[in-house]
């Protein structure tokens, strides 16, 4: 039977409200839901630190790395290019969220392809698993993400086949110099002073090229949330908490599973999310008004206040710099204080 299927999001600065959809096929829906999902800030909050906390820290760090250089990219070039959405009609749009941002290349499908390609690359050979999972993982994940979006009426088959073609040329540039990166993070006496500045005018740069829209606030948290897990890596390393395993020790085989280790593994991630939610809700309570205050605007309304950079950018900014810093570093100190590390 067809019922009526409201939309699953609204456009947060804009209030955009998109038009009632009928879906025939729930499973379908509900698992390309799920594939739009994986390109999403819910599932990055909760997978990066699930990598970080749990099973890896430097695969979590060097994912992060290259995730931040592909979606970066991806945004910047978004805004160079601007092609439209998809023209609806004839495209039914099951969702409005990212509507006022262009849509060649899909940066849905460049993170889609990137994380799986990435956590392969960086696991095979430190851990040990049988390749053939790596090589089911790849294909299944990309493709979901990527006809995910096609399905939500969000992008057309050429800027998913874009977005793949641009993150495969990426990767194969700077994948290479992912070690280096995050080796002169850890250790570099002024990588924090470096990252920081760096990602800083990264976003500056990036806000130049184009109006107002939600890709320059994610673009400015991506940057943020790379920029405080660097940092964060770097106060890690030099204070010796989370030190990765001595290089005679791999390939790393996975330890029997016991409660002991489920349960703490559940509550590193209850803590730090609980962590991670607090230092997002109270930076985001100090950096609006701030901002505001700063550059004059007036700050009743939040959202019109928020379509400002000068708002925006440093609200994003801070906030996910403060939420990056706190996944790599304040959360496994407090680990490490309660010891459940």
């Amino acid at each position: 039977p067809r019922r009526p299927v409201g939309m699953r999001r609204t456009e947060p600065l804009q209030g955009e409200e998109g038009e009632l959809a009928h879906v025939s096929n729930w499973p379908l829906y509900y698992l390309f839901c799920f594939g739009t999902e994986l390109g999403n800030e819910l599932f990055y909050i909760l997978f990066f630190p699930f990598w970080i906390w749990n099973l890896d820290a430097l695969v979590g760090r060097r994912l992060v790395i290259i995730w931040v250089l592909v979606m970066y990219l991806g945004q910047c070039t978004k805004d160079i290019v601007r092609w439209p959405r998809p023209a609806s009609p004839p495209v039914v749009k099951l969702e409005v969220f990212y509507n006022s941002e262009y849509s060649m290349p899909s940066t849905h499908a460049m993170s889609g392809t990137a994380i799986p390609i990435v956590l392969v690359l960086l696991t095979y050979g430190r851990w040990q698993y049988p390749l053939i999972y790596g090589l089911i993982l790849i294909p299944c994940w990309c493709s979901l993400v990527c006809l995910s979006r096609i399905y939500m009426g969000m992008h057309s088959i050429l800027d998913i086949i874009a977005g793949f073609l641009y993150t495969i040329l990426i990767l194969a540039i700077f994948y290479p110099f992912v070690d280096l990166i995050d080796n002169f993070n850890q250790t570099h006496k002024y990588a924090p002073l470096i990252i920081i500045g760096l990602h800083l005018a990264l976003g500056i740069f990036s806000f130049t090229l184009d109006t107002w829209s939600t890709s320059r606030g994610d673009t400015a948290e991506i940057l943020g949330s790379g920029a405080g897990i660097a940092c964060g890596s770097h106060v890690t390393y030099n204070m010796g908490l989370m030190l990765d395993p001595p290089l005679d020790r791999l390939p790393l085989v996975r330890p029997p599973i016991t409660v002991t280790l489920l349960g703490k593994a559940m509550l590193r991630i209850l803590v730090g999310m609980v962590f991670v939610l607090l230092v997002r809700i109270i930076m985001k309570k100090l950096t609006i008004p701030l901002a505001c205050k700063i550059f004059n605007i007036p700050c009743d309304d939040v959202r019109k206040a928020r379509q400002h950079m000068e708002v925006e950018l440093p609200y994003r900014y801070i906030t996910y710099g403060m939420v990056g810093f706190t996944i790599a570093f304040l959360a496994p100190y407090i680990f490490s204080f309660i010891g459940i590390s």
